[in-house]
């Protein structure tokens, strides 16, 4: 395994753990306009990835074409703002334990909907890693109470989970996760505050209290900026259909974190699924996968002497056979030696 996968595998894990400590932090603002608040969290948050983003950014958003942008609009609508609109929508009528374990299975439709989109067969490892992985937010979850309007907005937050993967994969390349980041931020915050004022007018914003500005604020940099550019930089290194994977552990941390707010308990369930999360997430990425490599052959000059092959002799040509003058007599040719027995 070379760096590049396991950079990936921690900008995934990274972003999600930070995004799951975030439902957390939103508690601090059910009180607050959703639509204005989400146009705050994604406004600020663009303004703090300009920075990050700046370099060849007028050139690579030239060179965009209608399609693209058409994604980027789409990542924003369905992926960011949609996602949490059906999530509170259906928190209304279902607990909350419904649209965490529909939004867990987010892996197994994209271990599906990838490979089918390129054309080929689903990969049997991340097929089955995002089965478990699925079946550990069950378990740190479990199922909650629901009507039908309940199921239809959590399924409609596991549409967002997955358009937010899918439709984002194509704009990693030409972008780069800091511009990517900044221009779905940037979309979401006109789209959300537009939906704001359209359905409640000047009360879609209004000054925070310190527990919500504190949420907003964790929100906007840590699980926006800081999770945006470290999921894109994982999707980058990975690709969509394994960085999906670790979605899984974004119940795991909402599950950790919530006792430290006092809103939830951690106990052997939560830490079953746990577990089983992580098996699901090292099989489906392939991080169990053992490799075996030759072993490079050391160069012969670098080697020990006494673990060197022995030399072979150099190639040897006879010796010109010698014969004495013509005018040597008999008796004195007796006495010349002869060329075997030259020294």
């Amino acid at each position: 395994m070379n760096s590049s996968p396991r950079a990936g595998f921690l900008f995934a894990t990274v972003a999600c753990v930070l995004v799951g400590a975030s439902f957390t932090a939103g508690g601090a603002l059910v009180d607050y306009p959703h639509a204005g608040g989400q146009a705050l969290r994604y406004g600020s948050a663009c303004l703090l990835l300009l920075w990050p983003a700046r370099k060849g950014a007028v050139r690579r958003l030239r060179a965009l074409t209608v399609r693209q942008w058409a994604l980027a609009a789409g990542v924003a609508a369905i992926g960011m703002v949609g996602f949490n609109l059906a999530i509170l929508a259906a928190e209304r009528t279902a607990e909350p334990a419904v649209p965490g374990v529909l939004v867990g299975c987010a892996p197994v439709v994209v271990a599906v909907l990838v490979p089918l989109g390129a054309g080929r067969r689903p990969t049997r490892t991340v097929a089955a890693g995002a089965v478990l992985v699925a079946s550990g937010a069950f378990v740190v979850q479990g199922w909650g109470g629901t009507d039908g309007v309940g199921l239809f907005w959590s399924v409609m937050a596991l549409v967002g989970e997955c358009g937010f993967a899918l439709l984002a994969a194509p704009l990693v390349k030409p972008l780069g996760p800091p511009l990517l980041s900044a221009c779905v931020c940037a979309l979401a915050a006109v789209e959300a505050g537009t939906l704001g004022l359209v359905t409640e007018g000047r009360a879609a914003v209004r000054v925070p209290t310190g527990s919500e500005a504190l949420a907003l604020g964790w929100q906007s940099l840590v699980a926006t900026v800081i999770g945006f550019l470290c999921w894109y930089a994982g999707v980058q290194r990975i690709g969509t259909e394994r960085a999906t994977l670790f979605s899984g552990l974004i119940p795991v941390s909402a599950a950790v974190t919530a006792p430290l707010v006092a809103v939830g308990t951690f106990g052997a369930g939560q830490l079953a699924g746990s577990v089983l999360v992580a098996v699901g997430v090292a099989v489906g990425s392939g991080a169990l996968r053992s490799r075996r490599r030759p072993l490079a052959k050391e160069p012969s000059a670098n080697r020990p002497l006494a673990n060197r092959p022995p030399a072979k002799p150099l190639p040897t040509k006879p010796l010109p056979e010698h014969r004495p003058p013509e005018h040597v007599s008999d008796r004195d040719r007796r006495t010349v030696p002869a060329a075997a027995d030259a020294p």
